[in-house]
């Protein structure tokens, strides 16, 4: 079965962890939330800049932000022709890795425990988890919590 994760770093910094971390994670996430193959997923670690003119150009937020998750939905399906292939499209997820960076600082935690995080989060809203609605949001922050737990010793300890 098809488990494809594509994963693009667009940062140069020398730090970030490599490509096939990303695709071991999502695949792990995906697996815990029963995600059953083929699927397909990719995740972009890119510059903060990026990611604040995504937030700007698809959200109409004029700030930096640390994920955006692009995904299609049945509602948005008909603005695309979509393959007849049988595979589960999730969408696409990009990630701020400066914003990463300053997050973790500021949390008092290592860099690789804010992406698993942010990878978590973003795969979450590819699932339809929504924070931004009430009655959801301690939900998917509760999910976030236990999957960062199952993940420490793997990703980011």
């Amino acid at each position: 079965m098809t488990r494809e994760v594509y994963v693009r770093i667009e940062t140069e910094e020398g730090t970030e962890p490599e490509a096939s971390w990303f695709e071991d994670l999502a695949r792990e996430t995906l697996e815990a939330e029963d995600v059953v193959p083929p699927y397909e997923v990719s995740i972009v670690l890119a510059s903060q800049e990026t990611v604040h003119r995504l937030n700007r150009m698809y959200r109409d937020v004029d700030s930096p932000t640390d994920v955006i998750a692009f995904y299609t939905t049945p509602q948005g399906a008909e603005q695309f022709i979509l393959p007849d292939d049988g595979i589960r499209h999730l969408g696409d997820i990009v990630i701020s890795y400066t914003q990463a960076v300053e997050q973790a600082g500021q949390e008092g935690h290592s860099v690789r425990r804010e992406l698993t995080l942010l990878v978590i989060h973003g795969l979450l809203h590819l699932l339809g988890y929504d924070h931004e609605v009430p009655e959801e949001a301690a939900r998917m922050r509760s999910r976030e919590r236990e999957l960062l737990e199952t993940f420490r010793t793997r990703y980011y300890e």
